[in-house]
């Protein structure tokens, strides 16, 4: 999703320039031409020196980033209200910043043929400037003139009149092609498949092998990649949820919002700042993924009776959330928790997010809750079969959840699966051990990788003879309001960005014979 505006920033579709947005070199000269695109000719005096807040914004996302490995969607809203953004160019720079990170493997391809040196002698900065740039010229309804114009404004404001002169000459190198034509140059002599939807949809290769794998893994053909390729560049629509019992959707319904098509109690936003709504100051109504809503309400909803336990919702039970920050899914289960007469213990190691977890479970009565401060891999043993039902949602790569994290892409490496997986085996082994008989440990990943999720359920499995797996796909679908979600495979379920419109979400549900 592209977003607009109007008048002399350049965030408008009107051909006619507005003031004060004619670009030039250091010198005041033109270095590269190129084909004439309506770009302007103002005198040196006229052109901008100054940075649009909007386009600002996004160049110091991109700069918290990478020079200080920050979180996109931690940093993006401070400077927003640092900035003073309205609505209006909030959505231009969330679009600019998130586009210019999802895209970046794309845009270097076309930048690297258009600099005369490797884009990592580069200073950063201009880096990141021709990024914002290249986004504006080849994926945004920005004119061609203006997005020139401003990025190189933006440049000479915040990194220097050299640099600007640099970046003018690249950026109208870049402008002398659309998005497509850029691909078909990169890709003439391209024969391997892997690269080839590496390039095209900004992903890794690494990346797009592991995804490839993925979907074979999962019972899905690969050739869905490129669709699921796609869908990790889709712009995700904000899901909300209202915890049972406690929140209601009127507010956000009234607001624009519409219901969720997957599962009750959930709907999609319609946009703008979210802190507006009431119930979400209060915590009654909070921001999460749908497919980690399915998750949960599918672990609260297995029937112990049915496989040699005890009534589900039977006063009394204990739950577990092993690593819970920084507390979504713990709110939900604490609330589904309260309207089955459970209670909720929910353990995070950091105390940072610990606090986190605390103040999402705060619109759930606290008798229901409690939060402990330690290592998930010990509770088996401090706490051995005192719980009816576990969720253990494992660190991972977050190979599932790409689209919502636009940065993670370009930072993870095949290493972290390796490195993660013997910490994922502790924690679930944990889980088994703190589950008593007859109870249920939901294993839960944002990765749809084979190396986290069946794997480690299958060497769970292996090692001891009291457990069997319940039909997670069958789980799903129970808590579902379509019914029939086709996420199951051989006993375990794994939701897709391009089939479920969701993260995608790994569930096995494992059952400790009584």
């Amino acid at each position: 999703m592209s977003e607009s505006g109007t008048g002399g920033n350049g965030r408008g579709n009107s051909p006619q320039r507005g003031r004060g947005v004619s670009q030039r070199n250091a010198q005041g000269r033109e270095r590269n031409r190129g084909p004439k695109r309506n770009f302007t000719e103002s005198a040196p005096s006229q052109r901008t020196r100054r940075a649009d807040p909007a386009r600002l914004v996004a160049f110091e996302v991109l700069r918290a980033v990478a020079a200080e490995d920050a979180y996109a969607n931690l940093v993006l809203p401070a400077r927003i209200r640092h900035h003073g953004l309205d609505k209006r160019d909030a959505g231009f720079a969330t679009e600019l910043a998130y586009g210019a990170l999802r895209g970046q493997g794309t845009y270097d391809a076309v930048l690297a043929r258009c600099v005369d040196r490797p884009l990592d002698q580069l200073d950063p900065a201009v880096l990141d400037a021709l990024r914002i740039g290249a986004h504006q010229l080849l994926a945004m309804r920005v004119p061609a003139h203006a997005a020139l114009d401003q990025t190189v404004g933006l440049a000479r404001a915040v990194i220097g009149a050299g640099p600007s002169a640099l970046i003018n000459a690249v950026l109208r190198k870049v402008s002398a092609r659309t998005l497509e034509e850029w691909l078909e140059l990169l890709l003439s002599d391209e024969t391997d498949e892997t690269r080839i939807s590496s390039i095209r949809y900004a992903h890794p290769e690494w990346i797009v092998r592991a995804l490839r794998q993925s979907l074979v893994a999962h019972g899905r053909p690969v050739s869905e990649i490129n669709e699921l390729l796609e869908a990790d560049n889709a712009v995700p629509v904000v899901n909300l949820v209202a915890l049972p019992g406690l929140g209601s959707l009127d507010e956000a319904l009234e607001g624009g919002a519409t219901p969720g098509e997957l599962v009750e109690g959930s709907a999609l936003s319609s946009g703008g700042d979210l802190g507006r709504l009431a119930s979400v100051r209060e915590g009654s109504t909070r921001v999460q993924d749908v497919g980690s809503q399915l998750v949960a309400r599918a672990m609260a909803a297995v029937d112990l009776d049915a496989v040699g336990g005890q009534p589900a919702g039977k006063a009394g039970e204990k739950w577990l959330d092993l690593c819970a920050g920084p507390g979504g899914k713990a709110a939900l289960l604490g609330a589904l928790a309260r309207e089955n007469g459970a209670t909720l213990l929910a353990n995070e190691p950091a105390p940072h997010r610990a606090k986190l977890v605390r103040q999402a479970l705060a619109a759930v009565p606290h008798e229901v809750w409690h939060v402990r401060t330690g290592d998930g891999r010990e509770v088996g043993t401090e706490m051995a079969e005192s719980f009816d039902r576990v969720l253990v949602d494992v660190p991972c790569s977050g190979l599932g959840a790409l689209r919502r994290r636009p940065e993670s892409r370009w930072r993870r490496t095949p290493k972290d699966l390796a490195d993660l997986g013997p910490l994922q085996r502790e924690l679930l082994k944990s889980a088994l051990d703190a589950v008593r008989p007859g109870g249920v440990v939901a294993y839960v990943t944002c990765s749809p990788h084979p190396a986290e999720t069946t794997a480690v359920v299958t060497d769970a499995l292996r090692k001891r003879d009291d457990l069997e797996l319940l039909d997670a796909g069958a789980a799903l679908d129970k808590v579902s309001l379509p019914g029939h979600l086709d996420a199951g495979h051989e006993l375990t379920a794994q939701l897709w960005p391009h089939v479920h419109r969701t993260d995608a979400m790994f569930l096995a549900l494992i059952h400790k014979k009584p």
